[in-house]
């Protein structure tokens, strides 16, 4: 995350996406839950403007959510009533996508006003004062560093899980995101209570699944070998997608993003799947002219889907952008 220094009027805070590619350890026997693996993408962003006042006001998409994100942040920090703030979101992640909208928000609200009144707050504080990033710790390391980010899951003492790891993602490479906006994943109460009746995955799977990122998803990425890179995450995407079918009803939480991913594997494209709850799905591609190509046939070919979109973006290798002005 950059910034520029203070004294300031306002803070424009611009915090990108991120796919959750999928947990690793949905056992826990050795003491730890849940890592999981993810990357910061180009598009679409959460942008922002905030600046001192003497309410709370805020203005656009997502508005009631940042809202209580400083309503949190006053109350933690017993604050007095003096301390508001304005803010106009110019843009906003998509809610309830599986693209990380909620964390992305409360950090990119939480350091504006931090920085508005030097209050000196963390990526991780205030994550830990609005309740984010309680299984994973990708939004966070996005958030933070951008790239790909490994995340070290939950163990008894954990605050927020944290980031062991962390690569750029490829330069070339391109992402397709595949939108469904007739269907909205799990979240808040209903995705706890999902994991709370779900049993602990078998052990044999979750070490296997560890190889994969170990030693095969990681290295992949640092010798740009996509094809390797995409057996590990679509061995990740296969077991995590069915440990969570009986909550989400089925393997992809969409029928038709499902129905694009088979017809995108059946095109040849190996890297693909659903980041966290869905709906939205991806695919990875080599270059962007190939997934310029790879988008055009999905338009054509799923035309009559009208609740199907379609995107392409690149990997992000920088985090949040913080701007003052004064």
């Amino acid at each position: 995350m950059s910034t520029k220094q203070f004294h300031l009027d306002s803070v424009t805070v611009s915090a990108n996406a991120r796919l959750h590619l999928g947990f690793f350890d949905l056992n826990g026997e050795l003491g730890r839950k849940f890592g999981s693996l993810g990357v910061a993408l180009s598009e679409p962003v959460t942008r922002l403007t905030a600046s001192k006042a003497h309410t709370l006001q805020v203005i656009g998409a997502e508005s009631h959510r940042a809202e209580k994100v400083l309503r949190q942040l006053i109350h933690a920090r017993q604050l007095p009533a003096s301390y508001g703030a304005s803010i106009v979101i110019h843009q906003a992640i998509s809610a309830h996508a599986g693209l990380g909208s909620g964390t992305q928000l409360a950090l990119a609200v939480g350091m504006a006003f931090s920085a508005l009144y030097d209050l000196n707050l963390t990526p991780v504080e205030i994550a830990s004062i609005t309740s984010r990033g309680a299984r994973s710790g990708i939004g966070i390391g996005t958030f933070l560093q951008g790239g790909v980010i490994v995340d070290g899951g939950r163990g008894s003492q954990t605050q927020i899980p944290p980031v062991i790891a962390r690569a750029d993602f490829p330069t070339n490479w391109r992402i397709i995101l595949i939108y469904d906006a007739s269907h909205q994943g799990l979240c808040g109460e209903n995705e706890h209570h999902a994991f709370l009746q779900l049993q602990p995955a078998q052990a044999q799977v979750s070490e296997q699944l560890c190889r994969q990122v170990l030693m095969q998803a990681l290295p992949a990425l640092a010798e740009e070998d996509l094809p390797s890179f995409g057996r590990a995450i679509c061995a990740l995407q296969t077991a995590t997608g069915d440990y969570f079918a009986p909550a989400q009803g089925g393997r992809f939480a969409s029928l038709k993003v499902a129905q694009v991913l088979q017809f995108l594997e059946n095109q040849g494209v190996h890297c693909l799947g659903q980041s966290s709850w869905g709906p939205t799905g991806f695919a990875i591609v080599a270059n962007e002219a190939q997934a310029h190509e790879v988008k055009e046939k999905l338009i054509a070919h799923f035309c009559a889907e009208k609740a199907l979109t379609f995107q392409c973006v690149r990997g992000e290798n920088r985090g949040a952008i913080l701007d003052v002005s004064n």
